[in-house]
């Protein structure tokens, strides 16, 4: 796993979003009452950024069509998504929020 450094967690407040660029794509990094989840940031049904969302609990609202996730586990929670989006591993080394980009997977 090669986590990357992409923000301090001052720059994502609760209930926020962040977007992460990298080789494989955008990622969306969400702050979920303290606890960080990063997901593939491109809606599975609408070509469409999620971290322009509405997170609400951990699932974020494509503003597109309304098609819900969750950020913890890449899982599409309403239509019209049927498909998941990939979740990426997060750590946290003091302030700094990592992602291992290349760790991305859909969840079981």
């Amino acid at each position: 796993m090669a986590f990357v450094r992409v923000c301090s967690e001052k720059d994502v407040p609760p209930g926020e979003a962040f977007l992460a660029e990298s080789d494989m794509g955008p990622v969306a990094l969400f702050n979920v009452d303290g606890e960080f989840f990063a997901i593939e940031d491109t809606c599975s049904h609408g070509q469409w950024s999620l971290a322009d969302g509405y997170l609400t609990g951990d699932q974020i609202e494509c503003t597109l069509h309304m098609a819900k996730f969750c950020v913890r586990t890449g899982k599409a929670c309403s239509l019209p998504a049927t498909k998941p989006v990939k979740v990426f591993p997060v750590e946290r080394q003091g302030e700094d929020v990592l992602i291992d980009f290349d760790g991305g997977h859909f969840a079981a």
